[in-house]
């Protein structure tokens, strides 16, 4: 009668204490704290949410289904379904969403590009019918 939705959840956390010097992969949920130089990737084809706090620092690229934004990031950023910019994130680099939520204070610079792989046209074009 009642399906119960899945709810995303953290699986994994790097502290504000931690500094990764290497690419780092991942599925299912991971917030980060800390500082990362290098690539973050999530697994492609599965759902996944990364979680950029404001004490975190990341420089590389980023890919993942679902992004929450709060601290730095250097580097493009790949989100495949919904990138949130909260109002302390700041990302200096090319950003690719599918859905953007973005608050006020947030800054990006670089350029924004909607994904747009896949989606149906929203007008078609109506063939002419002159004999």
């Amino acid at each position: 009668m009642f399906t119960r939705k899945t709810k995303s959840t953290i699986d994994s956390l790097i502290g504000m204490s931690t500094s990764i010097k290497g690419d780092v992969g991942f599925k299912g949920g991971l917030r980060i704290d800390g500082q990362i130089n290098g690539n973050i990737n999530a697994e492609s084809g599965q759902p996944s949410v990364l979680v950029i706090s404001e004490h975190a620092k990341v420089v590389g690229e980023v890919h993942a289904a679902h992004l929450i934004v709060n601290g730095e990031i250097t580097g493009d950023v790949h989100s495949t379904e919904l990138l949130e910019l909260q109002p302390k994130a700041r990302i200096t680099g090319n950003v690719f969403y599918k859905a953007l939520e973005m608050h006020g204070g947030a800054l990006v610079s670089g350029k924004l590009s909607h994904d747009q792989a896949g989606e149906t046209p929203l007008l078609k074009l109506a063939a002419s019918s002159e004999a």
